[in-house]
This record gives C-alpha cells, sequence and structure tokens, in this order.
C-alpha cells in the first residue's frame, strides 16, 4: 500500500515525508570486500538447516513467524550463530564494535530527544548474512542507553515510529562498501531496562530476500547481545 506501512503492534501508519529512515544511506555488501577482509572481523559461520531453508524460498508465515521466535530466544541466549541458523542463515562478517556520540549520530525526532534525554553509551555494529542461494543481506544494529528505564520506553515508543529519525547506521565508511538505503521498514527493537536495541536489515546481494524475511531478520537481530 503506497504510502502506508503496518507497524509492530498491526496499526497502519502513514510513512511521513523524506526525512524519515528511507533518508538514510549505508553501506551495502560487495563480495570482493568479504573476501579480502577490508577491516571486517571474521565470524564462524554455522552450517544452514537443511529443515529451514523453506523460510528462505516461500516458507509459509506460520513458518517465519516460528523460526523468528526460536532466533529471537536464541539471540537472547548470546547465541548469535544459532539465531541467525534458526532463519536458514549464516554469519559472514561483521564489522567491530564502534561507539558514538548519540547526538552525532542520529537525526531528526531521535537527535532531538537526546537534546533533552541523557544518552549514556551508543555502540553499533554492522552484520553480514547470507543463505544458502547466494542472497546476503546487510543488518545494521545499535545499543542505545538511557539515564533511566523511563527514558528508555519513551525513547523506543519514538523510534519504533517510521519517520521520526533514526541512529545512523554503519557502513560505507568503515568497510568501503557500496551504498545501499535503509527504508527503516525492514525493523526490530527491544528494550531491557535501561537499554534500547535497534535494529535494521536491507538486501545486499542476489536475488533478494522478500520484506517479510528481512523483517524477520532485523526483528532477530535486535535481541543480539552487545558484541
Amino acid at each position: 500500500m503506497a504510502g502506508f506501512y503496518t507497524d509492530k503492534q498491526g496499526r497502519v501508519r502513514p510513512i511521513r515525508g523524506n526525512s524519515g529512515k528511507a533518508a538514510v544511506m549505508a553501506g551495502a555488501v560487495v563480495l570482493g570486500v568479504f573476501a579480502s577482509g577490508g577491516g571486517a572481523v571474521p565470524l564462524g559461520g554455522s552450517a544452514v538447516s537443511s529443515e529451514i531453508s523453506a523460510v528462505r524460498a516461500g516458507g509459509s508465515q506460520a513458518q517465519l513467524r516460528a523460526r523468528k521466535s526460536e532466533g529471537q530466544k536464541a539471540a537472547r541466549r548470546g547465541d548469535p550463530d544459532g539465531a541467525w541458523g534458526r532463519l536458514g542463515l549464516r554469519q559472514l562478517r561483521r564489522t567491530p564494535r564502534q561507539q558514538a556520540e548519540c547526538l552525532a549520530a542520529s537525526y531528526g525526532q531521535v537527535r532531538e530527544f537526546f537534546t533533552r534525554h541523557r544518552c549514556t553509551s551508543l555502540e553499533r555494529a554492522l552484520f553480514v548474512v547470507a543463505d544458502d542461494g547466494g542472497n546476503t543481506a546487510a543488518v545494521s544494529v545499535a545499543w542505545v542507553g538511557l539515564a533511566g528505564s523511563g527514558e528508555a520506553r519513551r525513547f523506543r515508543t519514538l523510534i519504533d515510529e517510521h519517520g521520526t529519525g533514526d541512529i545512523t547506521p554503519l557502513g560505507a565508511p568503515l568497510l568501503d562498501l557500496a551504498e545501499i538505503s535503509y527504508t527503516g521498514l525492514r525493523y526490530g527493537s527491544d528494550r531491557d531496562g535501561r537499554n534500547v536495541t535497534v535494529a535494521e536489515a536491507e538486501n545486499a546481494t542476489g536475488s533478494g530476500f522478500d520484506h517479510d524475511t528481512l523483517d524477520a531478520i532485523a526483528e532477530v537481530a535486535a535481541h543480539l547481545p552487545r558484541i
């Protein structure tokens, strides 16, 4: 539906202008960079389970929801390989964790929020995940610390609404990658006390994952522990 999107609570909302998450330009994945390292941190990927490959290629929505839930549980246990594996993916690369100042790394109403509420920490990373069919996604994750749980709750409510601004994803400046646009429509978030995690996913290479799969990837990534 042009001009609208459905949020995580199933509510249909208008996409407000061009100043929201869709304006973010970040690094897309170039396989040659993966092969050479390019400053990324290589991680041993887990084998892709054949029993969940249907999620990539036409699996039912019920299957995808179940695998997403299992992936989130694995992520919360501190098992990223298991989390990706539940979605039929393996992790190819990730950037080192990058610390940043909240005001400098945000924009829109999100940045305005940080002028009124103290941000105690901001750490970001970019993950590269792939299936065994040659499709690759870039997943931006940001871990944000606030001064209190009330501030964290308000921050999450704000950033969950499309078009209110964003934490700028990592990308090209770190890994010399070609550009892609993070739309903010494939998005996940989580809150644990004073800490909020936000994640976004976009296609990078191959014929591409569909919207629902990218959204599931982002929602699983939002539960990953800080690296």
